[in-house]
């Protein structure tokens, strides 16, 4: 299989270098300006997240929210899991 090289970037025929740029940018201009909308769109729907402050208290909250498991509660799984695990060993053996 031969193996293509080019030096300089090419125009497809009938396009030239600053044509191409033009739709180029046309193109970026058209996708940014969609992803302004979506971001307006969601900062509608939530406004906490519009600014800094509300997406900071945000995490915040979600970050409390977040149980934490305590020791008593790790024991627990932990002597399930045990139980669980020494099942499956005694099903294996038969």
């Amino acid at each position: 299989m031969a193996k293509w090289r080019r030096s300089k970037a090419v125009a497809p025929r009938g396009f030239s270098t600053d044509t191409l740029r033009k739709y180029a940018q046309a193109g970026a201009s058209a996708a940014l300006a969609k992803l302004r909308e979506e971001i307006h769109i969601i900062e509608s729907t939530f406004p906490e997240l519009a600014s800094s402050k509300g997406r900071k208290q945000m995490i915040a909250t979600v970050e409390k929210k977040a149980s934490r498991m305590t020791a008593a509660g790790r024991k627990a799984v932990s002597m399930r899991m045990k139980k669980y695990w020494a099942e499956r060993r005694k099903v294996e053996k038969k």
